[in-house]
This record gives C-alpha cells, structure tokens and sequence, in this order.
C-alpha cells in the first residue's frame, strides 16, 4: 500500500475515533476496539494476524498497567478510608497557605518522576490530589494537571527511563549530558505547567458522572466518616507509604545505572526496585499501619480494598483498548509511512529530530516507541554528522521533547490522565493535549537555543 494511502488512513482512523467518541457518545473501549479493527482491515493487514495483534495490544498494555493501577488503587483507597489523605492535604496546606499548594505539588512532582514511570507516579499521587482538592474545595484538574504534565516532561527526557535511555543506545548519546539538560530544562518547564494550567482552568470543566460520584465519596465514605472517630495516621504514616515505594524504585534504578549487566545485586535491586513489587510493598504496609491504627480487621481491610476496584476497571480496560489501537497503527504500517515521508523533507536535524518524534507520537501513541524510533531513522545522520557528545545529546533531547507533544485518544496516559481526573474525552483534548504540545515545544525551543549556542 502507498505511503499516501497510508497517512490516509491513519489520519481517517482518528478522526472517525474522535467522532465516535464526542459526537455520537459511543463508550471509548467500543469505539477504541472498533476502529483498531477497521484499521487493520483497511490496511490490508493479514486476517489471521489481526486478532493476535489486537491482544498484543492489550497485552502489551495492560501486562503493567492493569496490576499498577489495581495496586495503587487499592493502596490510595486504604489512604482515603483512613482519613490519610485529608490528614496530609490539611497538614500542608496550613505549612504553606492554600496559595503555594499547587506549587508545592508540581515541584515534588518532578522530584519523584525522575526515578518512576510517569503512569505509577501520577496513580501514587491521585489520592494525595485528591485530598488537597477536597481541602482546597477545588476540582482535581486544578491541581492534577500541572503534576501530570511535569511527570510526563520529566518521563521523556530524563533517565532512567526507558524510552530516552533506549534511544541513546542507539545513537551512543552520553547519558550525564542528557541527564544534565533533561533536568535543567524540566525545572522552568515545572513553572511553565503551572501558568499553562492555571491558564486552562481559566473555566471550568465538567466532571464525568463516575469521576465525580469517586471525588465526592472520597474522604466521605461510610468507611472514611467510621475511621474519622478514630485517631486519623500520622502525616509521617501516609508520607511514609508514599514514600517507600518510590525509594525502591529509585534503589532498582540506581542499580541498573551504577552496575553491570549481570551482577547478583544488580539483579535483587532490579527485582525490588520493579514498580509491581513496590506496590505490593506498600500496599502491604498500608494493610498493617492503616489497618492497626483504625482497628480493621481482616474482613473490613479486604472489603476496603475491593471497593477501590469497581472505579479501576474502566481506566484499565480504556487504557488497554489505547494500547490496541496503537498496536495496529504500528503493525499496520502507518507511523512508518509517516516518519519515512518526514525524513525526505531534508530538514535541519535537530528540527527534523523532533517533528519525527512529534508525528510518531501523535501517529500511534507511545513516547518510548517515538523516542527508540527516531533514534533509529536518525542514528547514521548523527554519527556521520561529525557532531560532539555534547551536540547529540541535545539532538536525543530534542527526539524526547518531541515524544511529549499531542498526547490524545492513542496515548495510554491520556486516558489515566483524564479518568482520574474527570475529563470527557473533548476537555482531554482542550486541556491534557493542549498541555503536553505547549510543554513539548518549550521543551524543544530550549533545547534548540542550547544547540544554537554550543555550534
């Protein structure tokens, strides 16, 4: 099939999704599954290959994700009932005033997104969100949105994570320079989420019907208002439970970075430092110091914990239905087409760098697999470019930034994002999306001011 025909398609595909979605209503899990399967019909994909491509997508999506956001559901749960959340958000918000809260936030944000994923970061977070909003008597976006978009800028740019880290392998970028320009861009880029949200809460948005009876229950629960005779934890408890899972995180992350492949205690750092295991250990503490201090017993902590996952089955089953659809435009042949059409504009590399990564992105969804894919369409205009180490981190930062932007409806995080915090799939786009672009391209003007000094 013709490139053209490709694009064609690809574009089509969204926009009969973005249709389905806002004008006609239809659940976003249907219509994600529907047009993954249009699309793979269109394009000429083998039938016998369509449905194991679609449960590679699912799979491959939910492999993590469903276990994340069951576990950390369970957990903010435990935080909530307890009188936790409402604890902590009350603490701060008296240390700092109501005013710095949302600052105070976005900083620690980017703090804690450099050693976690962005999607297990942003669910340890949601409770904590949560509490202050109920505090401040604000909806969740007002404080949500500039957490979400700062974890995300620091996912794509800065290690350890997966997807700048595998991209410099590729192009053999030093990892310290773009550690070193990937922070020291994030930190502006950390004020900048915060005026650009605050500029985009400027009205309102409705709050889905499911999000808003979660955030209206949260800290209100029969089981939260029986916990509130009792002593609520300690700020230090929640802080702790917050705390713990994230240092062995960051434990498995320094490993993996200071040792080498194949030593044992890389290996055990790695297996306690995984996101899943981490979870599981906070969850169990949750059981054991939330559970003692309220007075629970075993059949009132498991109730507590299966009542966070009603709420948690649609963000897993629309999150995976993300990852189909992006599956198939990957499988199908369209970010390929789309990124082989870029490559023949002859553009200047570093603005040619990050437009692929951009198109890649908005293409199928994923910013590790933009960030890996750029690199690799790019790796022998790099290195034949005579270009220092210094220069091709900046041009693997530029490929990062670019993978930032134009997070929709085939972005798995765009869907964690705008569930937790109550947009329709239409204020996602006016907001989430808007947010990421903006974030993106300062990222990547930075970038490119850096690379117009040091040529």
């Amino acid at each position: 099939m013709s490139t053209l025909a490709l694009l064609g398609i690809g574009a089509g595909s969204i926009a009969l999704l973005l249709l389905l979605i806002i004008r006609w209503q239809v659940h976003a899990f249907v219509a994600m599954m529907l047009v993954s399967f249009l699309v793979a019909f269109a394009t000429g994909m083998p039938i016998g290959d369509i449905i194991s491509t679609l449960i590679a997508g699912m799979g491959g999506t939910l492999g993590s994700v469903a276990i994340l956001v069951a576990l950390g559901s369970m957990l903010g749960r435990m935080i909530e009932v307890s009188g936790g959340a409402a604890s902590l958000a009350n603490r701060f918000t008296q240390l700092l005033g109501p005013t710095r809260v949302p600052m105070a936030l976005t900083a620690a944000a980017l703090v804690l997104a450099i050693p976690v994923f962005f999607d297990v970061g942003f669910i340890i977070l949601v409770p904590i969100v949560y509490g202050f909003c109920k505090a401040a008597g604000v909806n969740p976006i007002k404080f949500g949105l500039p957490v979400a978009g700062i974890m995300l800028a620091a996912h794509v740019v800065v290690p350890p994570h997966p997807g700048i880290v595998g991209g410099a392998a590729i192009v053999k970028g030093d990892i310290g320079w773009i550690t070193i320009i990937g922070l020291a861009i994030c930190i502006p880029l950390a004020a900048l989420s915060q005026v650009v949200s605050g500029w985009l809460n400027r009205k309102g948005y409705p709050m889905l019907p499911t999000t808003a009876e979660q955030f209206a229950a949260f800290g209100n629960s029969e089981d939260s208002k029986t916990s509130k005779a009792s002593a609520a934890p300690s700020v230090g408890t929640i802080m702790a439970l917050i705390l713990i899972p994230l240092a062995l995180i960051m434990a498995g992350t320094t490993g993996a970075t200071l040792l080498p492949k194949g030593d044992s205690l890389r290996n055990v750092l790695g297996f306690i430092g995984s996101p899943i295991f981490a979870l599981m250990v906070a969850v169990g503490l949750a059981m054991f110091l939330l559970g003692r201090n309220q007075g629970w017993n075993r059949e009132r902590t498991n109730a507590i914990m299966e009542s966070a996952l009603p709420p948690a089955a649609t963000v897993i089953l629309v999150t995976g239905a993300g990852g189909v659809f992006a599956k198939v435009l990957t499988a199908s042949g369209i970010g390929a087409a789309l990124s082989q059409s870029l490559t023949a504009t002859h553009l200047p590399l570093i603005l040619l760098a990050f437009i692929i990564s951009l198109a890649l992105r908005a293409a199928q969804g994923s910013a590790t697999v933009a960030i890996i894919t750029t690199c690799g369409l790019l790796a022998d205009a790099m290195a034949g470019g005579g270009y220092s180490p210094l220069q091709v981190a900046l041009l693997t930062v530029a490929i990062g930034f670019g993978s930032l932007g134009l997070s929709h409806v085939n972005d798995s995080g765009f869907w964690i994002v705008t569930r937790y915090l109550g947009l329709s799939v239409g204020d996602g786009l006016r907001t989430w999306t808007v947010l990421t672009t903006v974030l993106g391209l300062a990222g990547f003007a930075l970038t490119a001011l850096l690379w117009v000094a040091v040529a």
